[in-house]
């Protein structure tokens, strides 16, 4: 008898869905990985060309591959006011719905510290998705200025003309935490739209300094070009050990031990140099559902792992070390936490 009526049930079913192709369809739609025939966009908040930019490119060709669906992924380019315009964009206009990634500069979080009016997002409310390299920071200088090291810079009369982005940007904090930890003194030219504008800037001669990370000085042109020919010389990394690619050049942890700048000075400098670990990261529109976010973070994870792309980034000298979404995440809510007196100092170095 129970067999029977489990019979009937089916035959009834299957006459519903024979006389009812709409439902039929909504069952098969169900059934279909959301990101079936969907379209993903990564917003970059800076030009082409530059590490980011390449970043984002990597992920549009092999990430798709690791969603179940394989939806197409695309790169689109939003520079200005260092990736403040993307950020602003992904926060208020893009939908909720996983299909917008953005991969603002890692200095994004200093223009929420600084309180600059132009913000309007909070950056806890992103989903981080990860980082696919953790980077730390190099001042290169051309190598006819007449600034051989720190101490040169720190007794000159005649301020170095360094030139970023914008005011959160990585050089222009990394030259003012120098200024305030070290007493260094630059002049800092900002509003060029990207890292690779100001380093034609440097050949120009319009500027000659810029600090960036270390992995982009040693992984494409011009720097390739530059280094063969002696251009430009290496003033200083930030980082806690020295990078075998500049085993000639001091750490900032070196000088702070050199020029004994105090406790407070340092914890500052922490703060500023956080952009190191965060990297090159990636984020999605805030109300995204939990079950995309998770699609998205271990897609991201397994695209790092992929034999094609990691041979790329080994051909094109890119660093990968992955941060997952969750540990990126709190990473950022730290640094946004800082104490009340750590962020009001950083402030004041910021401008604000």
């Amino acid at each position: 008898m129970k067999k029977l009526m489990i019979l009937a049930i089916a035959f009834s079913l299957s006459l519903l869905l024979s006389w009812n192709p709409l439902l039929m369809s909504n069952l098969q739609a169900q059934s279909e990985p959301f990101y079936k025939g969907k379209t993903i966009r990564i917003i970059v908040g800076s030009t082409t060309g530059g590490f980011y930019d390449r970043w984002a490119r990597l992920f549009a060709r092999y990430m798709g591959k690791y969603i179940p669906g394989n939806p197409e992924i695309i790169a689109q380019n939003m520079p200005a006011a260092g990736s403040l315009v993307a950020t602003n964009y992904i926060y208020n206009v893009a939908k909720p719905d996983g299909l917008t990634l953005g991969m603002p500069l890692s200095s994004i979080y200093l223009e929420q510290l600084a309180a600059r009016k132009e913000v309007q997002f909070d950056l806890r409310n992103f989903h981080w998705i990860g980082s696919p390299a953790r980077e730390a920071t190099i001042l290169y200088m051309r190598a006819d200025a007449p600034y051989t090291s720190m101490a040169d810079i720190i007794k000159a009369t005649e301020l170095p003309k360094c030139g970023s982005t914008g005011t959160a940007s990585q050089s222009y904090t990394f030259l003012k935490m120098l200024e305030d930890t070290l007493g260094a003194k630059f002049n800092n030219v900002v509003g060029y739209q990207g890292g690779s504008e100001v380093d034609l800037a440097v050949e120009k001669g319009e500027v000659i300094c810029r600090a960036h990370n270390i992995s982009a000085h040693f992984g494409r042109e011009p720097f390739n070009t530059w280094h063969k020919k002696g251009f430009d010389r290496h003033i200083i990394q930030g980082s806690r050990k020295r990078d075998p690619r500049v085993q000639d050049t001091p750490t900032i942890y070196e000088l702070f031990d050199e020029y004994k700048t105090p406790t407070n000075s340092r914890r500052v400098a922490e703060v500023l140099m956080a952009e190191g670990d965060l990297g090159r990261p990636m984020m999605t529109t805030p109300g995204t559902p939990a079950e995309r976010v998770g699609i998205l973070r271990e897609a991201f994870l397994k695209t790092l792992k992929d034999p094609e792309l990691l041979a790329e980034t080994k051909k094109g000298r890119m660093d990968v070390v992955a941060t997952p979404g969750e540990e990126l995440e709190a990473l950022v809510k730290a640094v946004m936490d800082f104490p009340p007196a750590v962020i009001e100092r950083a402030r004041k170095i910021l401008g604000n």
